[in-house]
């Protein structure tokens, strides 16, 4: 239990503060995880497979909002460079039936 002035103001560090300016170093290649979310378990599988094609990966099931309204699943799949990474992210989040790429 903390015993706090309300006046007194706390700072908490996170890690987004102490990565601030700095540039995420991966050794590639490596496995990769990008979360994907849509509305539609189908939808998503099939935009995976779009995007993806014939490359290697897995598919899981993640989440699935509390209303059901959302699904996510998470893709793993091995990157050869900092390009493809970013690749595979662009394609994902420019797909229609893909609505937010983490």
């Amino acid at each position: 239990m903390y015993n706090l002035n309300p006046n007194q103001e706390v700072k908490v560090e996170t890690l987004n503060d102490k990565l601030e300016g700095k540039k995420l170093e991966l050794e590639y290649p490596c496995n990769w995880c990008y979360k994907v979310i849509s509305s539609e378990k189908e939808a998503l599988q099939k935009a995976i497979k779009d995007v993806v094609q014939e490359r290697e990966h897995t598919v899981s099931d993640s989440n699935k909002s509390k209303t059901g309204k959302y699904v996510s699943m998470n893709l793993d799949m091995l990157v050869h460079n900092e390009d493809d990474r970013q690749f595979i992210y662009d394609a994902l989040k420019k797909h229609q039936d893909i609505k937010m790429v983490l």
